[in-house]
């Protein structure tokens, strides 16, 4: 063995023994069946797809298929995959200088913070300062952190049909069947009932009366919970897996205000819908309501690297001028996941990424109405950006879901068909529940937006064989 190819030894080339070994799809499955534990999954009723390379819009199969993803894999691929520019900069960056300490400044931290900073300021002027994290849920923990010293108070509000990750304090938070299993939680934590009007909780008729009754139930909570009680309601800007559901014109500004009277810290959870997926930088954006914290993660670089954060106004920065904030990770602000972030706001700015981001909703959405005319299984076509979700029901008149609330087995069989009729023809859907979301990433062409909905209205023949009514 030569000294160069010594462990432990760098000759700068790059090119060391170290490297994953390739695999066959074969390998590949029985490696994974064996030895990874997947989340969210019963172990042995699954089998994972393996993929073998993915290039813009698409992704490919040992076999050679390839998918039109849908999906940005988990709504977090919004650049696309394999972009050329973001892949340099992290291979610039991994030759330079691979990791070093939070505790030291980095020009690819520093950079980073700056440039996130600036495009929160283009709605909110009062951010300051970015606290880096390893994804979403880590961004989710570490905001109600600084909220609740900020303010002296425990209670936390956030909505049900909200996710926020699966960490301790996050998925207490989420207000979907995933928190069940972690029950119970972490004290202090309230949900509350935010605006669905296609399937209203306080029986509204139209988008400004839920925006109304939304309200009034939140004002409701604050009053047998005590206000002053409460350090933060948390809110996904637009909900996301549970629905795209976005709030009526009105609501947020609402809940700003109801934040303000009672000196409560507004969190807009953008871990889903920021940087271009909602049109916008962020999708508060779009109302012009400013929050005291924002969190983000996966459109930020598009999950090249593991990346989140919290964006800090400057009055939440300031309570912690002089005492220590109690919070940190190992990889907070790890250089090379900040390269990928300088090189993919860059990339945004210099592509128009956002702008393109919101001129697809202009073609999504008419699009997705005109298959609403010709399938009965589409109960309501909602979104913005490259943010749409289908509802999918049984009968139009009743809204009966297409597959109950957390179908599961037989009862999810209608879902799965319809999952596995897109995936036969080469579309990767995202579905949850009775929905199906139109996420695909946030750089793909108008031609293939179009390709995808031709194949979606293929898809959608076995979702209208379930249904009972017109």
């Amino acid at each position: 063995m030569s000294e160069s190819t010594t462990p432990g030894s760098n000759d700068g080339t790059g090119n060391g023994l170290e490297g994953v070994v390739a695999m066959d799809e074969a390998a590949v499955r029985a490696a994974d069946r064996a030895h990874v534990f997947h989340s969210w999954s019963a172990q042995a009723l699954i089998d994972p797809l393996p993929i073998a390379s993915a290039l813009g819009s698409y992704f490919t199969d040992y076999s050679g298929k390839r998918y039109l993803d849908f999906s940005s894999q988990l709504v977090n691929v919004n650049i696309g995959y394999q972009h050329p520019r973001l892949v340099a900069a992290i291979q610039e960056q991994a030759a330079r200088l691979t990791t070093i300490s939070p505790a030291f400044a980095n020009d690819a931290r520093s950079e980073a913070a700056r440039l996130i900073v600036e495009a929160a300021r283009h709605n909110s002027p009062q951010m300051d300062k970015v606290f880096f994290t390893n994804g979403g849920a880590d961004a989710t923990e570490n905001a109600i952190r600084m909220a609740r010293l900020h303010t002296g108070r425990h209670k936390i509000l956030a909505t049900y049909r909200s996710y926020h990750g699966a960490t301790a304090g996050a998925i207490t938070m989420t207000g979907d069947p995933r928190r069940w299993g972690s029950e119970p939680g972490v004290p202090g934590v309230v949900h509350f009932w935010g605006p669905y009007p296609y399937r209203s909780p306080f029986h509204s008729e139209n988008a400004e009366q839920e925006g109304e009754r939304a309200l009034q139930h939140l004002r409701d909570v604050l009053m047998v919970e005590g206000a002053t009680n409460v350090a933060a309601i948390i809110l996904e800007s637009v909900v996301g897996t549970n629905g795209i559901l976005v709030p009526p014109d009105g609501y947020l500004a609402g809940v700003r205000a109801l934040c303000d009277e009672h000196g409560i810290i507004l969190v807009a959870d953008e871990v889903m819908s920021g940087f271009a997926r909602a049109g916008e930088w962020f999708a508060i954006d779009h109302w012009g309501v400013a929050p005291d914290l924002i969190t983000f993660a996966k459109g930020v670089n598009s999950g090249y690297l593991p990346l989140g954060g919290v964006i800090i106004s400057r009055a939440v920065a300031a309570s912690f001028d002089h005492r220590a904030f109690p919070g940190g990770l190992t990889y907070s602000g790890h250089p090379l996941a900040c390269a990928s972030a300088v090189a993919s706001i860059n990339i945004f700015k210099d592509e128009r990424i956002v702008e393109h981001a919101r001129d697809l909703g202009e073609v999504i959405g008419p699009e997705l109405e005109a298959l609403a005319a010709d399938h009965p299984s589409i109960g309501e076509v909602r979104g913005l950006g490259v943010f749409w979700a289908l509802e999918l029901v049984k009968d139009r008149q009743t809204r009966e879901p297409l597959v109950p609330f957390n179908a599961s087995g037989a009862a999810a069989g209608p879902m799965n068909e319809f999952s596995a009729a897109c995936k036969e023809r080469g579309l990767w859907p995202f579905v949850h529940f009775n929905r199906t979301h139109i996420v695909p990433p946030c750089t793909t062409t108008e031609a293939e937006v179009r390709e995808g909905l031709a194949i979606l209205d293929e898809a959608l023949k076995v979702a209208d064989q379930y249904t009972t009514g017109q």
